[in-house]
């Protein structure tokens, strides 16, 4: 009974635990880009002297799950795209950072960004531009068919540190949810869509901090290593005789041929076949190897040069959420930005958007037969431009040599007008 009471305790003090410490998740930015957005958002003047300044347009995109789901859309393609936010202050220091947003490219953007950033500092918004200092940068990058690449960029010291892992993005025209979690411990989540991608640690996948194992360069492998997987069997001895079987014996199925004839053929014998006792040359048998030790491998040691820094993971106080990309193409439909620090509530999110997925899709496939008939009618109104102008050519082309053909005619005839008078006066 008492043991019981024990356990129960434990169950009771570890829900209330749990309770306790799902209250205290945090959101500390969330923006649906409802009504009123513009307020808590600063367009940069970056690259506006140059003209080469694009601007966002609030809109739920040409197909989407719900009408009333806006985001912001880059418009006006080859341009530079800054806008940013303040928020709350947020130290991440003993605890998980989230960072989650969704895009969708509704157009075939050739080369541009679809990442967002997080800054620290001071920054003057309406400067805000390619050149800010920032503490995380995490989205899609898009160029050609060859860069899908999924950035994921920390600034540690002053200095940004791209993952060097090769992540790829996904690149249809759809919504995409991108979310990017850091934990105390150094470790790190990728997720698509609400589903793991990659994870890994700070200290492997950056090369932030030199590493803490290294090889030992210099190490030789024992003499007594052994690392022969098999060896011959000592007690398999060669049969007596072995060596003196033949590999080829005569025919016992060959006759002489009837016509043989010893004084002008010589003397028969029968033709030559394999001999089904010769087995090759002959090998000791393999046995497993009692010694082995397997492969020798050089040796990891402790890196002299690794110093740790219990704080790696650990931002500057972020202050301020921004966009910054440039697109050849403009289209791109930013949504749903957040950052907190309870992976849980970023699903939840996810899923909620989600629960529209499938009208989404229906939309995007209707608008994708409209563009393609579109296409088509195009085309064929050019192609039937085309032979017009064939037609108009070729009766130009007609009607000039007609032409050229009478001015050759009139003055021939002119011509033998005038030759008809001369002999007339004769």
């Amino acid at each position: 009974m008492a043991k019981f009471k024990h356990k129960l305790l434990l169950l009771t003090l570890g829900l209330i635990f749990s309770v306790f410490n799902s209250s205290f998740a945090e959101i500390i930015f969330e923006e649906r880009f409802e009504d009123g957005w513009h307020s808590r958002w600063v367009r940069s003047d970056w690259k506006k002297i140059e003209g080469k300044a694009g601007s966002f347009k609030h809109t739920a995109g040409k197909w989407h799950g719900d009408p009333d789901d806006k985001g912001i859309q880059t418009s006006t393609d080859a341009r530079h795209f800054a806008i940013s936010a303040k928020i709350p202050e947020f130290n991440n220091k003993n605890r998980t950072l989230v960072l989650q947003y969704s895009i969708r490219f509704e157009q075939d953007i050739e080369c541009g960004g679809g990442y967002i950033k997080l800054l620290s500092g001071f920054v003057n918004q309406k400067k805000f531009g390619g050149d800010t200092p920032y503490s995380l940068m995490f989205g899609p990058d898009i160029c050609g068919s060859q860069t899908k690449k999924l950035h994921v960029i920390l600034s540690y010291q002053g200095q940004n540190y791209p993952i060097k892992k090769d992540l790829q993005c996904e690149t249809d025209k759809l919504t995409h949810f991108y979310t990017f979690i850091l934990r105390p411990d150094a470790s790190y989540s990728i997720l698509i869509d609400g589903r793991e991608r990659d994870s890994g640690s700070m200290y492997t996948d950056w090369d932030i901090l030199p590493p803490r194992k290294i090889k030992a360069v210099n190490a030789k492998k024992p003499a007594d290593w052994d690392d022969r997987e098999y060896i011959d069997d000592p007690n398999h001895v060669k049969p007596e005789g072995y060596d003196s079987i033949p590999r080829e014996i005569p025919d016992p199925k060959a006759k002489e041929p009837h016509d043989w004839d010893e004084e002008e053929d010589g003397i028969w014998k029968a033709p030559k076949i394999p001999n089904p006792q010769y087995k090759g040359p002959w090998k000791r048998k393999k046995i497993k190897n009692p010694n082995y030790k397997g492969k020798w491998k050089i040796p990891w040691i402790d890196n002299p040069e690794f110093e740790d820094d219990p704080d790696l993971y650990v931002l500057k106080p972020i202050k301020y959420v921004g966009i910054e990309v440039w697109q050849v193409k403009a289209g791109s439909v930013y949504d749903n930005i957040l950052i907190c620090d309870d992976p849980d509530y970023a699903k939840k999110v996810v899923e909620e958007v989600f629960s529209n997925r499938e009208v989404e899709k229906e939309a995007f496939e209707e608008a994708e037969k409209l563009r393609k008939a579109r296409e088509e009618e195009e085309a064929q109104r050019a192609r039937e431009e085309g032979e017009r102008r064939k037609r108009e050519r070729g009766y130009d082309r007609k009607d000039r040599e007609r032409e050229r053909y009478r001015d050759r005619y009139k003055k021939h005839r002119h011509h033998d007008y005038l030759d008809d008078d001369y002999h007339d006066e004769l």
